[in-house]
């Protein structure tokens, strides 16, 4: 019997043979996340679907046991690749790992398993009368993976990234044992910050399980404002007038009418602005209106002094919808002609110009390269192309474009890095970025990446070759 054979065996024991899934079609589903990067999926040799830690500890351990790498799945939203199995290797899906374990008023706090899908979180946070403010986007996505990703999205702003939130993760290791991290305390001096280590992780150094999250007082009004400008430059040099103002935003999107058309056509619905080439998307909340009405008044002035061409509110809930779902949709409209969505993250002062720099590179590659992002966290989302992109309608194939996407991708993380900023900002490093993280982190920074997983993970089977590269030697397999 191969080892394979063997792992397969001992794993139908353990969760039941209905969990152990290895039916080629029924494999599909799992072997990709949701980049347009066809060349990151790969087939699992299996999945399994554990329904309480302890299996998960089961599990894992059998990996080791058998040296099968062992790549954990949320909700396969992710852009990165992080989720799609190593070569020979096993998807373990936390779909069923999906409760709320604990809501605690008392603490503000509540805790839920890694496979729960963030809408059910927000349905259980509104529940509790609380509020969970980052909102990466796809609400599908499970809360375990949004976690590993270190998520972000455009509150972040205001209210930080996903780990601002986290105060308690349940983690398997590598060898099975489980460790809880943190807990429902304010403040810790207590020993090595090892929670922190696990956010941003992307299961290579364990499995989280499960998670506790602080939760702050639900907002009592929220205002969703459209500023439209000349140029884009002109709407991202407005953003620090507005900090400057004393405004906070809840979130600040910059986008370019010309990519905001590929979601009208899309949708069959139209962006408020109908003057100008680009608009500043602007979310203001606070406890009571008036404080949010005084917030939308000084924005009106700040926004105007610098060239707005006019300031519209979204005077309804349906309106302010309409405006948020033409801006989520931005990557589904645009994916069918991309060959992948940027992620990097710049210094505010430095977004007009990485933005300028792309416009350059676009025109000359003469190539579409599609940007919009958060003007006011310096997260800027670019794509690279394989079709043509006019006034929202995806035209024809671009030659060569293969070459094209690796210079323009090599070009914006050169830029990036020279203007002090990051490859990535939410999406994660998975497998389509990891070759660029040393020229990001400097290689002294990697080998102390590269020392806490080889203590954490010695076998390495905890997702290999994401994050970095897996090594000769290394590599999870058989013995």
């Amino acid at each position: 019997m191969s080892n394979h054979e063997a792992w397969l065996t001992e794993a139908r024991g353990l969760v039941g043979a209905e969990n152990v899934i290895t039916e080629p079609s029924a494999l599909v589903p799992y072997s990709r996340d949701e980049s347009a990067l066809e060349e990151l999926a790969r087939a699992p040799l299996a999945v399994v679907r554990p329904a309480s830690t302890e299996e998960v500890a089961s599990i894992t351990a059998l990996c080791g046991k058998y040296r099968i790498p062992l790549t954990v799945r949320g909700g396969g939203t992710g852009l990165s690749g992080a989720c799609v199995a190593a070569e020979g290797g096993i998807v373990l899906s936390m779909e069923r790992l999906n409760r709320r374990v604990d809501s605690d008023q008392a603490n503000s706090t509540i805790t839920v398993e890694a496979g729960m899908p963030l809408r059910r979180l927000y349905e259980a946070v509104e529940a509790m009368g609380l509020f969970f403010p980052p909102h990466p986007g796809d609400e599908g996505a499970h809360v375990g993976g949004l976690v590993s990703a270190n998520a972000g999205g455009s509150r972040a702003v205001k209210y930080g990234t996903i780990k601002r939130f986290v105060i308690g993760l349940q983690v398997v290791l590598s060898d099975g044992s489980i460790v809880e991290l943190g807990g429902k305390t304010v403040k810790s001096s207590t020993g090595y910050h090892l929670l922190e280590l696990m956010i941003g992780s992307e299961g290579t150094l364990g499995v989280i399980t499960r998670v506790t999250l602080s939760l702050v007082p639900k907002p009592g009004c929220l205002k969703t404002l459209i500023a439209p400008f000349d140029n884009v430059r002109q709407a991202i040099q407005a953003v620090p007038s507005l900090l400057h103002a004393g405004i906070i935003p809840a979130a600040v999107e910059f986008i370019p009418h010309s990519v905001i058309r590929c979601s009208e056509r899309l949708l069959k619905k139209q962006w408020p602005a109908a003057v100008g080439s680009a608009s500043l998307m602007v979310i203001l909340d606070g406890a009571v209106e008036e404080e949010v009405l005084s917030q939308a008044q000084r924005f009106m002035s700040a926004v105007e002094e610098k060239g707005a061409l006019d300031v519209l509110v979204a005077e309804t809930s349906e309106q302010q919808a309409d405006i948020l779902e033409l801006r989520s949709m931005i990557y589904e409209a645009i994916k069918p002609a991309s060959v992948e969505v940027l992620d990097v993250c710049v210094p505010r002062s430095e977004i007009a110009a990485h933005v300028e720099f792309v416009s350059s590179l676009e025109k000359r590659l003469k190539v579409p390269i599609p940007t919009y992002g958060h003007a006011a966290d310096g997260n800027v989302h670019s794509h690279t192309m394989r079709r043509r992109l006019a006034d929202g309608v995806l035209g024809e194939e671009i030659h060569g474009w293969e070459a094209l996407h690796r210079q323009v991708k090599d070009e914006i993380y050169t830029d990036a890095i020279k203007r002090g900023g990051l490859i990535s900002g939410e999406h994660g490093i998975g497998v389509s970025k990891r070759e660029f993280v040393e020229r990001n982190l400097g290689g002294p920074a990697v080998a102390m990446m590269r020392a806490i997983k080889d203590a954490l993970d010695p076998v390495g089977i905890l997702n290999p070759g994401k994050i970095l590269p897996a090594r000769p030697g290394r590599q999870a397999g058989p013995p």
